[in-house]
């Protein structure tokens, strides 16, 4: 009575995928638990692995494992029972033209997450889910609600777990979950509070500092998206810790320098503004990691897009005493922010002049009024004295003018107009 049933349970076990199976006994798992290396086992056979034999390593892998906590995988769990219900053949089969596409297509995403969650190798599956859901918006919400985000999550952070570091193929596949993670929304806020968690934070900067050029964009346009439908003061309570905010603003400095004129250049900049205007004491770090240094190397050859956004993060670090002093040494500082004034746009105008005033004001240094006549910046603030109204800019430009003219009218190439300015401004007064 009993054979056709064993027959069956043999030809299932024949047929069912690979990572439905314990890679320990290589049976149909029935009760799936995930080990820190990410990697699925049936609980028996792991459990026996770990307290019969005293052992501490992933038999997968042969990593060490940080933990001996055993996750279960709820994801498995019930596509192994969503499979068995069906039974093999009908998963084999090749479906009727008249079947309906979108139960299928869910099912292989599922399928592939599985084999994401369990596999010891996840580069390939991942891959194929990045495919699958690339053009496909039903596909990109079923992995969402399959728990994707959760399972994408773990195999990022599989790049932090010690001895992973110098894993070539963890940290390929933390590259290709990111590609799969680019593709998400990443809106809603189960995904905003699982990528936002600080571990998560340190895998992506990891991939900021190491990873290809791909990567990398992936990396900071997620983080980029993950603020924006975190909130206003995301990166304020993210970067509590100190070495954290070093080793993020870090990577971020260094994918701008790298990757100045690209997308992800101009994404690293949008998000080293939302962090620097998220606490005075990430200006400071940002300063000392030589952020003003960079942002004048690179303000010559910038467009207008990335040069106002450069003025502006300019100006929020000469806004600390620690800015201003690196910005007043540089050798270019003064030439390159004059040079951009009048010239690329009146918002780049505004923030260039309030530049200089900061310095001027606050650090008004020989060689900065030196180097403020010499470079031109004195006649550009003469010219805005010109403009109609009583704009921001304007008063600044007068301000600048009232406090140093004196030191400048000593220069055989002060502006006569300017002479002129001085006296009917003392007359005013």
């Amino acid at each position: 009575m009993d054979k056709p049933h064993q027959t069956t349970t043999a030809a299932m076990a024949d047929e069912a995928p690979l990572f439905f199976r314990c890679p320990i006994s290589m049976e149909i798992m029935q009760d799936p638990v995930t080990v820190s290396t990410g990697v699925t086992y049936e609980r028996k056979n792991i459990h026996k692995w770990l307290f019969t034999y005293k052992k501490k390593t992933c038999p997968a892998t042969m990593q060490r494992l940080d933990t001996i906590d055993l996750i279960p995988n709820h994801t498995l769990h019930r596509l192994i029972n969503s499979w068995s219900e069906l039974g093999p053949a009908s998963q084999s089969a090749t479906p009727s033209s008249s079947a309906p596409p979108t139960p299928s297509r869910c099912y292989d995403v599922r399928a592939r997450l599985a084999a994401v969650d369990s596999a010891p190798f996840k580069v390939s599956s991942l891959r194929k889910i990045r495919a699958e859901i690339a053009m496909d918006e039903e596909a990109q919400m079923e992995l969402t609600s399959s728990g994707g985000i959760e399972v994408l999550g773990r195999v990022v952070l599989q790049i932090l777990v010690e001895g992973n570091d110098g894993d070539f193929a963890a940290f390929q596949a933390c590259e290709e979950a990111l590609g799969v993670l680019y593709l998400l929304p990443l809106s809603d806020e189960a995904s905003v509070q699982l990528l936002s968690r600080p571990e998560c934070l340190r895998a992506m900067t990891v991939i900021l500092q190491r990873g290809g050029a791909e990567a990398r964009l992936h990396a900071v346009t997620i983080l980029q998206r993950v603020a924006g439908a975190g909130g206003s003061d995301f990166w304020a309570w993210l970067l509590v810790d100190s070495q954290d905010n070093v080793e993020f603003i870090k990577s971020l400095l260094e994918l701008l320098s790298d990757e100045s004129t690209t997308k992800a250049g101009a994404c690293a900049l949008d998000v080293l503004l939302d962090v620097l205007g998220a606490s005075k004491k990430s200006r400071v770090r940002a300063v000392e990691l030589g952020a003003t240094h960079l942002l004048v190397e690179l303000l010559p050859e910038a467009n207008r897009h990335c040069c106002e956004r450069m003025l502006l993060m300019l100006k929020m670090l000469c806004e600390c005493p620690e800015g201003r002093m690196v910005f007043a040494e540089h050798g270019l500082g003064i030439a390159v922010v004059s040079k951009k004034i009048l010239r690329v746009s009146d918002l780049a105008t505004k923030l260039g002049v309030k530049v200089l005033w900061l310095v001027c004001s606050f650090l008004p240094t020989e060689k900065v009024l030196d180097e403020m006549m010499a470079f031109g910046a004195v006649k550009k603030l003469l010219v805005l004295l010109h403009v109609d109204g009583r704009t921001s800019t304007k008063e600044k430009a007068i301000n600048i003018i009232k406090q140093h003219a004196g030191v400048w009218r000593k220069y055989p190439c002060f502006p006569c107009e300017l002479k002129g300015f001085l006296k009917l401004v003392h007359a005013c007064h």
